[in-house]
């Protein structure tokens, strides 16, 4: 039986993995404050997750699914698929679940508008979204937005920062304003739509296109033949866009806990890399139905990243970028803070509605050192190797130059 194929052939094996996890449990206990025998607190022994149904929430499904929470002795529940980002975030700071997966923006407002103490331990994915646009749309590149109305997931997210990012590229201006408003033809209108309401709203021509994490372009591709005007991840090489979020208390109160979270993680993110095409089946409604798709439609996902129908050549080219040697959709957890501050940044540019002054009261150093912690997920790497995760410098794996390209 092929690797490919076999759900239960892990590249790392449980004993092996638990070697040399002992050096990571003794790294975290001697680190700083963090006690080692205080490595579990009361209600912190089962792990509780809460997920958008999209792709971002590959690696908390995954680890599920191949019961690594469990190899790593933990007690976890079915995870819980929650329809918006407002009610995931509402069930995160309840406690109903105690491991989620947010969009980068989203703990940052959180943790810095809203005072909410919550910490990001590592990036889920990276790219793994789109701009898409209807079959017969006369939109061919972001030069041809102006005028239209493009529908974004949420105004704390990835996908508005890189959007506006790239409308100010090719003077652009975006706006907020009611669907039925004038505006002029160098504007783009922006507005909320939840994901799954997309691509309905596209088939009946009330937006001009929109921009979001997969599987609802890939969706889209299949069911009405809509088109890519541009992946996310040939605009910014390897962005991320969901991170892996947990209450800064369970880690001052179980590092231990949060050390082995961390580790089924990322050995999924390393075992998706290596099965594409089995973890598109395990997510489908066909496989263990953690997402409401086909597994035809996360097959394009995971494997529909090819040039001859979407690189130079054709309209829109979608990928203008070969050489990056990206794919729809990565895996790579490290979060590297040059991305936090980059982000952090940008968000002072995108307009948002309502008040986003609280950016001004900050430095991105000092957010990118304050925000995220990047201990147990380096100890997480180091124990399956970083040669792993081909977007890691080997010489020097902790830092990186971000590649943005319009």
């Amino acid at each position: 039986m092929s690797h490919e194929n076999n759900l239960s052939k892990i590249t790392i094996t449980r004993r092996d993995f638990i070697k040399t996890s002992i050096k990571s449990l003794l790294a975290i206990a001697v680190s700083g404050p963090l006690l080692f025998n205080r490595g579990y607190s009361k209600g912190m022994d089962e792990v509780k997750i809460g997920y958008i149904p999209i792709t971002d929430a590959s690696p908390l499904l995954v680890a599920h699914a191949l019961n690594l929470f469990k190899e790593e002795g933990l007690k976890v529940k079915r995870p819980v698929l929650i329809r918006s980002w407002s009610a995931l975030v509402e069930a995160f700071l309840s406690g109903k679940v105690n491991l989620v997966h947010l969009l980068l923006p989203i703990p940052i407002w959180l943790r810095y508008n809203n005072g909410t103490p919550v910490k990001i331990i590592a990036w889920n994915h990276t790219n793994g979204s789109a701009l898409t646009i209807g079959e017969d749309s006369d939109i061919k590149t972001f030069s041809d937005l102006g005028g239209k109305q493009i529908a974004v997931p949420y105004w704390y997210s990835m996908h508005n920062v890189i959007l506006q990012l790239g409308l100010r590229k090719h003077g652009l201006k975006p706006v907020i304003k009611p669907q039925t408003a004038e505006w002029v033809k160098n504007e783009v209108n922006l507005f909320i739509l939840p994901p799954p309401e997309m691509p309905l709203a596209l088939a009946g021509n009330k937006i001009d296109g929109y921009i979001v994490a997969e599987p609802f372009n890939a969706l889209a591709e299949v069911k009405m033949n809509a088109k890519i005007l541009r992946f996310t991840g040939d605009i910014w090489k390897s962005h991320p866009c969901c991170t892996v979020v947990v209450k800064e208390s369970m880690i001052k109160s179980s590092p231990v806990f949060t050390q082995k979270i961390t580790n089924a993680i990322v050995r999924a993110q390393h075992w998706i890399l290596k099965n594409r095409s089995q973890t598109a089946k395990i997510l489908s409604k066909d496989g263990k139905n953690y997402l409401p798709v086909p597994e035809k439609v996360l097959l394009r996902v995971f494997n529909g990243y090819e040039l001859e129908k979407y690189g130079k050549g054709n309209t829109p080219e979608a990928i203008k970028h070969p050489e990056w040697k990206m794919n729809r959709i990565g895996f790579q957890p490290y979060p590297f803070p040059s991305t936090t501050r980059f982000i952090f940044n940008e968000m002072r540019k995108t307009i948002v509605a309502g008040d986003n002054s609280f950016l001004k009261k900050y430095s991105s150093d000092f957010v990118s050192d304050d925000l995220v912690d990047v201990r147990f997920v380096k100890n997480a790497i180091m124990n399956i190797g970083r040669n792993n995760f081909p977007d890691l410098n080997l010489e020097d794996p902790w830092t990186r130059k971000e590649i943005i390209d319009v």
